[in-house]
C-alpha cells in the first residue's frame, strides 16, 4: 500500500469547508481524473474516474463521518483498493485546515509508475489548492450533509 499526505489551508469556516466535502457528485469539479460520483446513499458512492489514462470504476463506503471534523472511507468493491480520511482542523472563525490521507494499491504497470513518479502525490495536491480556489471563490457551500456515521 502506498499513503498520499497532504494538508491546506482554506479561507472558510471550518463548517463550509466540511459541509462542501460531503458534497461528493460535486468533486469532478475540482478532483482531476474523476469523472462522476454517485451517491448511492447516506454512506455509498459509485465513482468513474481515468487517471494516467486508465479508467477504473469502484465503490466506496463511508465508515466514519463527523460533522466539522472528519470523513474516513474505504472501497467496497470495484477495480481499486484505498481507503482515506479528511479531516477538519479550524484555525479561527474564518480559516480552516483541510488534511487529506489516502492509502492506495497501485495496479499495473501505469499507476505503479504513476506511484513511484510520485504523480499521486502531485495530484491530491493539485485536487487540495483547486477545492481551495472552489470553496473560497464560490464563498459558501453548494449543499450539506450534517448526518453522524459511526464506526461499526
Amino acid at each position: 500500500m502506498s499513503t498520499v499526505r497532504e494538508s491546506i489551508n482554506v479561507d472558510v469556516p471550518v463548517t463550509t469547508a466540511y459541509n462542501q466535502w460531503t458534497q461528493f457528485e460535486e468533486f469532478p469539479t475540482f478532483m482531476e481524473g474523476v469523472e462522476e460520483i454517485t451517491q448511492v446513499d447516506d454512506k455509498r458512492s459509485h465513482w468513474k474516474t481515468r487517471i494516467a489514462g486508465v479508467k477504473r470504476e469502484f465503490d466506496t463506503e463511508i465508515i466514519d463521518q463527523f460533522p466539522d471534523d472528519r470523513i474516513v472511507w474505504r472501497t467496497t468493491d470495484g477495480e481499486t483498493s484505498q481507503r482515506g480520511v479528511v479531516t477538519f482542523q479550524p484555525l479561527d472563525e474564518a480559516h480552516t485546515r483541510v488534511n487529506l490521507a489516502v492509502e492506495f494499491e497501485p495496479e499495473g504497470m501505469a499507476e505503479k509508475a504513476a506511484d513511484a513518479l510520485n504523480i499521486v502525490d502531485r495530484r491530491v495536491k493539485g485536487d487540495l489548492r483547486r477545492f481551495k480556489n472552489y470553496i473560497e471563490e464560490r464563498g459558501g457551500e453548494t449543499g450539506a450533509w450534517r448526518g453522524r456515521i459511526s464506526p461499526s
